[in-house]
Formats: C-alpha cells, structure tokens, sequence
C-alpha cells in the first residue's frame, strides 16, 4: 500500500495562478537570487524588528512555508499566495481586506488572486465574501478515492458499527496528530465534534495511541508533551488529562495487549477503544476505534470491546498483506 498521504494541488488556467517563468517544477531553483523589489505600500513590516500594527491576520494560522517567501521562490510566489488564501478561507477568513492582511498584499494583488481563484472553483463568492469552492470538494473526493486504505477498510468498519452501534473512526499519523479519514456516526442518537479531516493530538486519542504502540517510551513522552503544548488553551471539565507519568504506565500496558482506551481524554463523557492496523511489512500504518458516551462505554464494556476492535484491525491488516506471526513448532521426539 501507499502510505504517503495525498496531497492537494491546486490550478487555474488564470496567469495569476501560476507565473510564465514557472514552468518546471524547480526552475526558481536554478534561477539567480536577485535583489528583493521594494515593498509596496500596505504590505506587511518587512523589519522583523519593528512590530507591525497587529491584525485580524494575526489570529489566522497559516502555514509558514505558503507565506514566507524567499528570493529562490520567486517563481512561485502567486502560486502559494493563492494556496495561502485558500489556508486562510479553511481557517475562517471570508473577505478581501482580511485575506490582504493574512498575506501582506496589497488590494489589487489579494483582488487578482481571490477572483483568479473563484474562476477555477477554488473559491465561491457568497453574500458577505469568499467560501471554499467546488473544486476543492471534487478534489478532496479523489484524493480519498486514491487512498486504498479508505476502500479496503471500509466494510471492517461497517462490520464494527453494526456490531457496536458506536461511533467509527480510521486515522492515520501525520506528524505529531492523527487525521480522521472516515467516520461512521453511531446509531444511538449522539454526535461527536470528530470529522474526516479533523486532526487532534495522537497522544491524547485512543485512536492516536494506537498508532504509538509499536514507539519507544522516549517518543511517547515526546508525543505527550506535544499533546499537552497543543491542548495548553482548552478547558476540561473534569479534567481526566493523565500526568506523564500515568501516561507512561498506560502506554506500556497498552503495547502489552496490543489495544489502547481514551478515558475522557480528548472530549469530556466521550471512552474508546482502539487497535491499530499493519502493512505487510507490520509497521503501524493506521487505527481504528469505537467511541461512544460514558453511559454506553462502561469500563467492563470497554474490556469486552478489545478482542471485538483487534479482530476487525486485524482483518483490515491482512487485506493490507500483514500477517500474524507464527508461533516456533516443536518437533515431539518418538
């Protein structure tokens, strides 16, 4: 299987989408590094040392590498200020004077982009500014299509629901997060803030967990702090949140099992639990997890649930061409 995750790219037939120099995919590799233009009026503070007067941009996370720009990127420059502009419609940016700010163009600039965009379908213009557009969905559907993981796991997870009526969920790592790449809603009425596309810490998920099992105890620490810097600002109430060294405990009888659990870890009343799912070559490559509310996921239930979840990560693995070792036979001597 593939394992790399797919990526987005984004087109138009528009010149600003894509500068004449810019043909190959390095050619500003190979470009001599000229002398940066002066900044035009209304961009952002050049001088790191001099504060620029802070924005509604400032609020907006954006992706470092759409917007810093260097000298040997100078070919590239429009193409990833329209990826920024579609980065800043994703985190809830909606109009021209915000978009400007998040990227440090001038209007005419932000305006050439964002029309050049809504031209493509990259962009919708509605009454009060910009969405996210058709393309961008039509692509989002193909790039799933092209993971096998997501067809080959698809009936497991079927199973799993029509087995538990609980909530669903496959993920993959990506970086320091697990990334939901499907989602079955339970059939008990509840609903949870979890996605496709959503992301959230691994440390602080079952699902997440699951993927570490195979990790040595250093990167589980690594990962808890991680989890812990990226959940700084969010308020549990109660706080189930284990210090490290509970984790630490946890995750070692966790890659004894081969299972993990989220006690109320990364949503307050919501358990699971997860299992993770292998390649042929046995590297954790992905995990499943049911998830449900506390009154649905007793303790005593969570436990029923383990050979319940290993079982259907097991035959996803399989179909992924891992198989389980074999145990050493003994020869009876007669």
């Amino acid at each position: 299987m593939n394992k790399a995750m797919p990526t987005h790219a984004a087109s138009a037939s528009e010149a600003d989408l894509a500068s004449p120099a810019d043909h190959g995919t390095h050619a500003a590799e190979h470009q001599p590094i000229a002398a940066k233009p002066p900044r035009a009026a209304g961009t952002a503070n050049a001088n790191p040392k001099v504060p620029a007067q802070r924005s509604t941009a400032d609020e907006i996370a954006l992706p470092s590498t759409l917007l810093d720009i260097t000298p040997q990127q100078a070919g590239t420059q429009t193409l990833l200020r329209g990826l920024a502009i579609l980065e800043a419609a994703a985190a809830g940016v909606r109009d021209l004077r915000t978009f400007g700010a998040a990227l440090g163009t001038t209007r005419s600039t932000t305006h050439r982009l964002v029309s050049s965009l809504v031209q493509a379908r990259y962009l919708r213009q509605v009454q009060g500014g910009y969405l996210l557009g058709p393309k961008l969905i039509e692509l989002g559907t193909i790039a799933l299509e092209q993971m096998p993981l997501t067809a080959v796991a698809r009936q497991h997870l079927e199973s799993l629901a029509e087995q538990t009526l609980d909530t669903i969920h496959l993920g993959v790592r990506d970086g320091d997060d697990v990334l939901y790449i499907d989602k079955i809603p339970g059939t008990r009425g509840l609903e949870m803030r979890s996605r496709v596309g959503h992301r959230m810490p691994l440390a602080s998920t079952g699902i997440g967990k699951a993927m570490m099992l195979d990790l040595t105890p250093d990167v589980w620490q690594s990962l808890f702090d991680a989890s812990r810097r990226a959940l700084a600002g969010v308020s549990f109430k109660p706080d189930n949140r284990p210090d490290a060294q509970t984790f630490m405990q946890r995750m070692t009888n966790y890659a004894a099992g081969g299972y993990t659990f989220d006690l109320e870890e990364n949503e307050a009343s919501i358990r699971c639990v997860a299992a993770p799912v292998r390649d042929a070559s046995g590297a954790v490559v992905a995990a499943l997890s049911v998830a449900s509310t506390i009154p649905y996921m007793s303790l005593e239930r969570m436990d029923e649930l383990i050979p319940v979840v290993q079982r259907e990560a097991r035959a996803i693995s399989e179909e992924l061409g891992w198989r389980a070792p074999q145990p050493a036979t003994r020869r009876i001597k007669r």
